[in-house]
């Protein structure tokens, strides 16, 4: 069987991971390649504010080339729509024919999304899309899948979260009004293990920065493992 092939939006987080990790199962479409933004002053992943060497190391873990689309740090919809566009162009001389994301339930994600690959003719892919969230956040865990908090909205969850671990005593500490998978903006994760890897990340975790009314816990390389 001929077998589409798929970039996923690459965040480095717990919902592309997942998503990645469904499509390998499903064995319906061959992934291709990493698509992330990156902010170009901070040479880090777009809103996750992950490293690019974390990046690199994740791509590296899931034998997958990266696609990277630069963009400044005050960028507007329609500098990061032309930057995004100039990608795609190349990506389908490639054959690339499909886009997988890692969104939840948020209709008006989902229908930019569909309407802006539309006029290129890359179809969308939302493997995740309608799942319970506590219960996909709980399957996340069960399936081995490690990730850190690296990004808060301090307008939605206490300044303390960030920098902790995603597992179940964090699901268990969660405010009753903040989605178990951060789908609302409420936190953002970095993934350093989990059943998409060949091996795990060696982390640790640094210094807190508040920038742009978020907070924000660097993440980096460490030859030592992060806790387990």
């Amino acid at each position: 069987m001929i077998k589409n092939k798929v970039l996923v939006s690459w965040s480095t987080g717990k919902d592309s991971a997942y998503a990645l990790h469904h499509i390998r199962q499903a064995d319906q479409h061959e992934i291709v390649g990493l698509l992330s933004t990156i902010t170009e002053e901070y040479d880090r992943v777009s809103m996750h504010a992950t490293r690019h060497e974390l990046l690199k190391k994740q791509a590296e873990r899931l034998g997958l080339p990266l696609y990277p689309v630069f963009i400044p740090a005050s960028c507007s919809n329609e500098i990061y729509e032309e930057r995004m566009r100039n990608v795609m162009i190349n990506v389908i001389k490639e054959g690339i024919t499909h886009i997988a994301f890692g969104d939840l339930f948020l209709e008006d994600v989902r229908k930019y999304r569909e309407l802006k690959l539309s006029t290129i003719n890359i179809t969308p892919l939302f493997p995740l899309w309608g799942m319970n969230t506590l219960h996909l956040a709980k399957e996340m865990i069960a399936s081995g899948l490690k990730a850190v908090i690296t990004c808060i909205d301090p307008k939605k969850l206490d300044a303390p979260f960030v920098g902790r671990k995603f597992n179940n005593q964090l699901l268990n500490d969660l405010p009753l009004d903040v989605d178990p998978c951060g789908e609302n903006g409420e936190f953002h994760t970095f993934v350093y293990d989990g059943p998409m890897f060949k091996k795990p990340i060696s982390i640790s975790i640094g210094s807190i920065v508040e920038r742009n009314g978020f907070i924000f816990r660097d993440i980096l390389h460490e030859n030592s493992a992060f806790l387990p």
